[in-house]
């Protein structure tokens, strides 16, 4: 029956190991920015101090050449040209004498400048001594673009290592969880299969005794005890199936389904000396799956009994307000402390109550598939009010 069923309780190791590859390789990124944001300022200063050099070594490597130039013995001087600078010669109004250079800035004195992308260095000369120039200007475009490549690219590189090591350590490292959740999730299926048939024979022959004798407390006790493993068992059967099994939506009288419900677990009421009284519309119908709408009711029901006061009374209603189904189920109990809380799995303000903590996670993950409201009203030692607008 539940063979190639698998529990959605049941540990996923690379999911583990991707999230955790995720947090891990993230916390890094982000210890890595601030050094690598040193790293990429000193990089840049060193560029800038490197470009500053090569300028004053092109400027003078001109002087030399022009010192070099002998009028008498050449008909024209060839002014050094460079792949990567330009350079040209001004006046004293920073008109050109000749030069290489688009264009400069502002008038600038002697000493090394910045513009946008270009950097001048810009040498005093002796007057008419260089063709009656006053300035040498040597200009170089600089880009930073290679830095922050490498940067990035190392960045990246670290972290794609980082990540692929950490998602393998932690794979390996989720192997024995995985274990056991795969023999935990074995033996919830064969105990979902051992517990099916036991329980199914004492409900047939607690029945069957009851027509022949007649009924009693001791029956009534077993029948409600018969029940209430009954739920858990659905839970529990729901919980397998979920992702499984298609359940079709169908046109259901809520109202007769609701009553049926509560005489259900009037016996597991009785057991505990809780009253259910009922207030419900008659002929209301409500299009949603069978199995899906009896959790929620039977998980809402059997938490109320649960929590209930012991000669307490559970109130149940069901009606229309403004066109929208809305179902009420109030009891007078221990209430709920932590309201946002009881939707978690495994999660039970009170262990002493019993249960597995999955019922209400279950009724949590329908009405958010089928977009039913459910608003909570509780009070501490006065009781809890489930209010659901289908």
């Amino acid at each position: 029956m539940f063979g190639d069923w698998v529990i959605k309780l049941t540990f996923d190791k690379k999911k583990y190991a991707l999230k955790h590859g995720i947090i891990y390789s993230t916390i890094i990124a982000i210890i890595l920015i601030t050094p690598l944001f040193i790293y990429v300022q000193l990089m840049i200063n060193i560029n800038e101090a490197k470009s500053k050099l090569e300028l004053k070594k092109r400027a003078y490597e001109i002087l030399y050449k022009i010192d070099q130039y002998k009028p008498a013995e050449e008909e024209y001087f060839n002014f050094p040209r460079f792949s990567s600078f330009q350079a040209g010669l001004y006046d004293d109004n920073f008109k050109a004498v000749f030069t290489l250079i688009d264009e400069i800035p502002i008038a600038m004195d002697s000493g090394f400048y910045k513009h946008q992308k270009q950097r001048f260095y810009v040498l005093n000369l002796p007057n008419h001594k260089y063709f009656g120039a006053k300035y040498l200007v040597v200009q170089k475009e600089i880009n930073n673009y290679e830095i922050y490549q490498m940067a990035l690219f190392s960045v990246l590189l670290i972290l794609s290592l980082l990540f692929i090591l950490s998602y393998y350590i932690f794979r390996n490292f989720a192997l024995p969880f995985e274990k056991i959740n795969r023999q935990l999730d074995n033996f919830m299926k064969d105990s979902m299969h051992e517990i099916n048939t036991p329980l199914s024979i004492i409900n047939v022959n607690v029945d069957l005794y009851a027509r022949k004798h007649g009924q009693n407390k001791y029956l009534r006790r077993i029948k409600a005890a018969a029940k209430t493993l009954s739920n858990i068992y659905d839970d529990m059967d729901y919980l397998i199936k979920q992702e499984i099994v298609n359940y079709p939506l169908a046109q259901i009288d809520l109202s007769r389904f609701l009553t049926e419900r509560i005489d259900y677990f009037q016996e597991v009421a009785i057991l505990r000396e809780v009253s259910i009284s009922a207030d419900i519309e008659p002929e209301i119908t409500l299009l949603f799956n069978k199995t899906k709408l009896q959790r929620i009711i039977d998980n809402t029901l059997s938490n109320a009994i649960k929590y209930s006061y012991e000669k307490g009374t559970i109130e149940v209603s069901l009606k229309y307000v403004n066109k929208d189904i809305v179902m009420v189920v109030e009891d007078f109990g221990v209430g709920i402390e932590n309201p946002d809380k009881i939707f978690e799995r495994y999660y039970r303000e009170n262990l002493d109550k019993g249960g597995f903590g999955i019922g209400l996670n279950i009724v949590k993950k329908i009405i958010d598939e089928h977009e039913v409201t459910l608003k909570i009203e509780s009070t501490v030692k006065k009781g809890s009010r489930f209010i659901y607008k289908f």
